[in-house]
């Protein structure tokens, strides 16, 4: 039982490790494995395999980890049984990586943790997901569903579907349909529809929770699920808020209202009407026969006691009354003498505030407090209490009623009533409601009272805005009989704006539509863009004066002009030559403008087809059988090539001068026109018509040919054009630096040039290095790379039980340095090749490329000896010294040398191989100065990697070759 317990334990933690995402079929599975039965486990494992497929790759990869869990393994390495190797490998590749990858993992982690703790996220309450980690840490959680939520959810079909179910889904139109990313928005009570299935509610759900229930669905099973909450803001009348409930609660949910903006002031006059009572400091100063100051609190029975006139009651009388009474009295009972009375700290009261409030209950508040004070205090009004109709209530009578809206609306503070002990303000629930939006100041939900016309109701929200369009406003009724629709208000007609809303109408004023009629605009690459007035007979020259409206590197030849003469008409295009139009105002280049003109200036820099571009999009879409789409190409040798608009009577200049004209490379004798037209309304032909640009820019107009839709003007370039070609002469050149060179031009040419190479250069080490080499080298090396990668994946599944710890050490090595390898782009060439004599030969000559360098180091003495030697160095050459020699002084050969392919690379880059036969043993390579003997890795000690030898080989010439070029740097 104890060795069940503990399969079962690992095989709990394996499949955790798979299917990890999905909580509510993982504790089904856990409660199979509960019982401790390795029989139960394993039917667990067969249902699991067969109807959880799109969680877990296969069965097999389950067991196979759960038995390699129970095997003692080493955290860090796989260590695999005959039986289990086999089982591995009948797997997929991708499947088998990633049973390798989960291996290592849970390995890792059963070795660092607690063996008791591999259950716990299995566990009821356990926290998987990235929401439950925020709930435990504090941090703030991820999106819930609400109603109206716009959830996106991605249906994907997993890899491992059993071929019944990849049937299933061909023949099912319903799951068909599903398959990709849908947009789904909730109903009000948070309510998943899908055409076809159950309802499903998502109300409160976050994300992962979505994903959880939808994957519960047996209809949705076969799909791997993904679910996005779209973050979203209200808009329109969605947006709406009722009016005026914000001003007297906090702003959000759970606030506190700590804010004291209608507190009472503390200090200052206190009005005449303010009634005493017990609690109230009063300040009485006497001045004359008697003097003095006395500060006296009015007691409990509301009962003011002074010295020498006696008990005064005080409670329930108004403050300016009781001041007229204490003035009688001390002119009567003290004559002489005279009374100045002014109130102290004022008392505070308990009133209540009930009803439909957000925190009803009882309050202190200052004497002074009123209505809206206490109202305040309450934390607002509820959602569904008035804001029209609270009442104030003393003693079981109602003696005020306090209308908010005008308060907030108009100012009126007039029925705001001052609170005494034991008042009672109550908030009844809301009445009647319109929402108002669209075009006008305040857009909300407004509590009505009585009968309400639109014109009230417009009043209400703070009228119309400047944008609104009186004419289309109308009023949409929600009523169950008749009654309901849509009416037309126009709000210009005072029988129309008498119309009485009830509850629940919505008022919709709409804005007047975006647009200029009697406007032009100017954009571009100008000081001043922006929108100016139309005017009939208005110019290009009166919107531009002068060049100094315009900015530095602007093109005067090319403005165009987007027109489109009526609201929802077919847009034109036009153009202009804006320094022809400034040089002659009268001239034809000075075009008129219409209203709703768009003016665009552009800059040679930056390019144009950011703006024009659009405007062909508009033109294809206006394109029809009869009047196809109104554009044409220029490309080849101009400043800006790209698509441009037709215009009525468009020529080739004109298409030259929209394309920014020709730029210096431009071969401007001829040109090649392709046209495009359709014959007989059957087939489309091609025809191309050469050009003579040289007629056409010296004015002639017979070669200006007027073009058609889809005309293709190509400027060529002139044969032969290069801007600059340099070559770099390095090292032993007796005048070395960069020389320009022409098409065809040979090395020997460029020496003779250079001075030829100095007395100490050492020719038959000079390095010739090329561009595009170096590029062809670098693909080279990253596919070697990619293969050898490759293979050394392959070879550790394939080696783990043999053993192959040396090989893959090896192989790694291999690839490290091949990564690490830089292209170098050496052409190796013969010392005849720097001869400048001038006298090339068609074997010798070797034609430069833009960008070529020649190294010429000094005169070498020394023999480099690297690969698989004891000690890799070099040695000072010595005549008749053989490359066995040089090997021997270097320690001698390590067990993993190839001693057969021992190769000789020349200080020119040439590799010169052994040289010997069975009746010839021995070395034949003459070993010269500037050599480097390499010996290379034996291939055959691991044969998986046949074509290792082949990369050692290319890492080794590599390191020669850089070490050549750092010498100069």
């Amino acid at each position: 039982m104890e060795n069940s317990a503990h399969f079962m334990n690992i095989l709990r933690a394996s499949v955790d490790a798979m299917v990890r995402k999905d909580s509510t079929n993982r504790q089904i599975f856990t409660a199979s494995a509960q019982k401790n039965t390795a029989v139960t486990a394993m039917i667990a494992v067969g249902i699991w395999g067969r109807f959880c497929q799109h969680w877990v790759r296969s069965a097999a990869m389950t067991v196979l980890i759960a038995l390699l869990m129970v095997m003692p393994v080493q955290a860090q390495d796989v260590q695999l049984t005959p039986a289990q190797q086999q089982m591995l490998n009948s797997l997929p590749t991708a499947q088998r990586q990633e049973a390798l990858a989960a291996i290592r993992q849970l390995q890792g982690n059963q070795s660092d943790a607690d063996p008791n703790s591999i259950n716990e996220s299995l566990l009821p309450g356990s926290v998987d997901d990235a929401e439950g980690r925020g709930r435990e840490t504090g941090l703030e959680t991820a999106a819930k569903a609400d109603s109206r939520s716009r959830l996106v959810i991605n249906f994907s079909l997993p890899e491992s579907l059993l071929p019944e179910d990849i049937e299933e889904i061909e023949t099912d139109p319903l799951l068909q349909r599903l398959v990709g990313s849908h947009l789904f928005v909730l109903d009000d009570a948070g309510v998943l529809s899908m055409q076809g299935l159950e309802i499903i509610p998502l109300l409160g759900l976050g994300e992962a929770d979505i994903q959880r229930r939808l994957e519960a669905e047996p209809d949705l099973a076969l799909f791997d699920i993904e679910v996005r909450i779209l973050a979203q803001e209200p808009i329109g009348i969605e947006a709406l808020q009722p009016f005026g409930y914000n001003v007297f609660g906090p702003e959000e949910p759970g606030e506190e209202t700590l804010d004291s903006s209608f507190d009472p002031p503390q200090t200052g006059p206190v009005p005449p009407d303010y009634v005493l009572g017990p609690g109230d400091n009063l300040r009485v100063q006497l001045f004359g026969n008697v003097n003095g100051i006395y500060e006296y609190e009015v007691s409990r029975d509301g009962i003011l006691n002074l010295p020498e006139i006696g008990p005064v009651t005080v409670a329930g009388i108004p403050f300016s009354e009781f001041r007229t009474d204490l003035n009688n009295r001390v002119q009567e009972m003290l004559i002489g003498t005279q009374v100045s009375v002014t109130m102290g700290q004022l008392r505070t009261i308990r009133v209540f505030v009930l009803g439909d409030v957000n925190k009803p209950g009882s309050y202190v508040v200052g004497g002074l407090s009123t209505m809206s004070g206490a109202l305040y205090r309450s934390g607002g009004i509820s959602p569904v209490g008035s804001m029209r109709d609270l009442q104030l209530k003393r003693n079981g009578t109602t003696i005020a009623r306090l209308d908010l809206y005008d308060l907030l609306i108009s100012g009126d503070n007039s029925g705001d009533q001052r609170l005494q002990p034991g008042d009672v303000i109550f908030v009844p629930p809301i009445g009647d409601t319109i929402s108002i939006a669209g075009a006008v100041k305040r857009p909300a939900i407004y509590e009505t009272r009585g009968r309400t016309s639109v014109a009230d109701a417009v009043a209400l929200a703070g009228g119309l805005s400047n944008k609104a369009f009186e004419e289309g406003a109308r009023l949409e009724r929600a009523a169950a009989d008749s009654d309901g629709g849509v009416i037309a208000v126009n709000l210009n007609v005072p029988e129309l704006a008498a119309i009485e809303v009830r509850t629940g109408d919505t008022l919709l004023v709409p804005e007047i539509l975006p647009g200029i009629e009697n406007a032009v605009v100017l954009n571009g690459h100008v000081y001043r863009p922006g929108t100016y007035p139309w005017r009939p007979g208005l110019r290009l020259t009166d919107l531009l004066p002068s060049a100094n409206e315009l900015k530095p590197g602007v093109d005067m030849n090319y403005v165009l002009v987007r027109r489109e003469r009526e609201r929802g008409a077919p847009i034109e295009v036009v153009s202009a030559d804006l320094g022809r139009a400034l040089a002659n105002p009268a001239g034809a280049d000075n075009i008129t403008l219409h209203a709703r003109d768009q003016v665009h200036v552009f800059d040679v820099e930056f390019g144009r087809q950011r703006i024009i571009a659009p405007i062909v999009e508009e033109l294809e879409m206006q394109a029809t059988y009869e009047l196809p789409a109104m554009h044409v190409e220029i490309n080849g040798t101009v400043r800006a090539p790209g698509v441009y608009p037709l215009e009525s009577g468009m020529r080739v200049s004109d298409l030259i001068r929209a394309g920014g004209s020709l730029s210096e490379e431009a071969y401007a004798l001829e040109a090649e026109l392709t046209r495009y037209s359709v014959s007989g309304g059957s087939i489309r032909v091609v025809d191309v018509t050469e050009i003579d640009l040289a007629a056409l820019l010296r004015g002639e107009q017979e070669s200006d040919l007027v073009l058609s839709s889809y005309d293709f003007l190509s400027i060529r370039r002139i044969p032969e054009w290069d801007a600059r070609w340099s070559v770099y002469l390095e090292g032993e050149v007796r005048f070395p630096g960069e020389y320009r060179v022409k098409r065809g031009e040979s090395l020997s040419e460029v020496l003779q040039r250079a001075g030829g190479l100095t007395d100490a250069a050492f020719a038959q080490g000079a390095v010739f290095l090329r561009e595009s080499l170096k590029e062809r080298e670098q693909e080279q090396l990253e596919l070697l790379a990619r293969r050898l990668e490759s293979d050394l994946t392959s070879l550790s599944l394939q080696q783990a039980d043999s053993g192959g710890s040396d090989t893959l050490a090896t192989g790694k090595a291999l690839l490290d340095q091949l990564r690490t390898t830089q292209a170098v782009g050496r052409l190796v060439i013969d010392s005849s090749h720097l001869a400048a004599t001038g006298d090339d030969s068609d074997r010798m000559r070797l034609e430069l490329r833009d960008g070529d360098r020649l190294l010429v180091p000094p005169r070498s003495q020394v023999v480099t000896v690297i690969g698989e030697t004891q000690q890799n160095t070099s040695h000072l050459y010595v005549p008749n010294t053989s490359r066995n020699d040089y090997i021997d002084l270097s320690g001698g050969l390590t067990r993993r040398a190839d001693k057969k392919r021992i190769y000789v690379v020349r200080a020119n880059g040439a590799v010169v191989a052994r040289r010997s036969s069975w009746f010839r043993k021995g070395d034949t390579v003459n070993i010269q100065p500037g050599d480097t003997i390499v010996v290379p890795l034996d291939a055959d000690r691991i044969r998986p990697m046949t074509f290792w030898t082949n990369v050692a080989t290319i890492v080794y010439q590599g390191a020669i070759a850089i070490a050549a070029v750092n010498s100069f740097n």
